[in-house]
């Protein structure tokens, strides 16, 4: 059987193209960056970064006293994200770390944003991927500083008229071995510092879900 992280490997190249996000994805990514609300000089890990998608939308909100660090175990994917930055002139203000989520070392992103808590942590269309989710989740945000937020952005299967994008999300999620059931904004539902003020947005037919919202104490550094 092949890995998701083989999986990712083969296609990294063409992952930006194939993987529906102009038409369908997006929407998602945009809908998750304007309810989390990075604010100028924020750091915000982005989980799962994947070819860097997130980056443009998260720099534009941190600005240039602020920190993206992307992370993710895939190394061909880390390249094209590599090589999205240095296009892009980002290289001051992304770090990518390259590391499984499910056994992340929490220190890894103190590190390397100075020795201090997080401001955010993001993560679209990953969790879903993750067999360690809870792990994952509990790792990442261990780095966050007390008051801090996180966000979540992932699918489920469409309603409505936009069933039709079914077997398109089916075959993304065989492609990348996601779990279309998984629901993992959920882990944010549950870590919220006050549920009663979770953010939560749904695209294309409630196949795409949003939720951001400040984390609990419990859960951070």
């Amino acid at each position: 059987m092949t890995t998701p992280l083989r999986r990712y490997g083969f296609g990294a190249r063409w992952y930006d193209v194939l993987s529906g996000e102009r038409w369908v994805y997006r929407a998602g990514r945009e809908a998750g960056i304007r309810l989390l609300d990075p604010r100028p000089g924020d750091t915000v890990v982005d989980l799962g970064c994947g070819t860097g998608l997130n980056f443009a939308g998260l720099v534009a909100a941190v600005g240039p006293t602020g920190r993206v660090i992307g992370v993710d175990r895939s190394p061909d994917m880390l390249a094209v994200a590599r090589r999205r930055i240095a296009a892009s002139g980002w290289s001051e203000t992304v770090t990518l770390v390259s590391a499984d989520a499910g056994t992340l070392d929490p220190s890894v992103l103190l590190d390397a944003n100075g020795g201090r808590g997080v401001d955010a942590v993001f993560s679209t269309y990953a969790l879903s991927v993750i067999p360690a989710r809870d792990e994952a989740w509990r790792r990442v945000c261990a780095a966050v500083r007390p008051g801090g937020r996180a966000g979540i952005v992932d699918m489920q299967r469409p309603r409505g008229r936009w069933r039709v994008l079914e077997p398109l999300a089916l075959l993304a999620c065989a492609t990348g071995g996601a779990d279309i059931d998984a629901h993992p904004w959920r882990l944010l539902e549950r870590d919220a510092a006050d549920p009663r003020r979770i953010a939560r947005a749904e695209r294309k037919g409630g196949h795409l879900v949003a939720v951001a919202a400040e984390l609990s104490p419990a859960v951070t550094r």
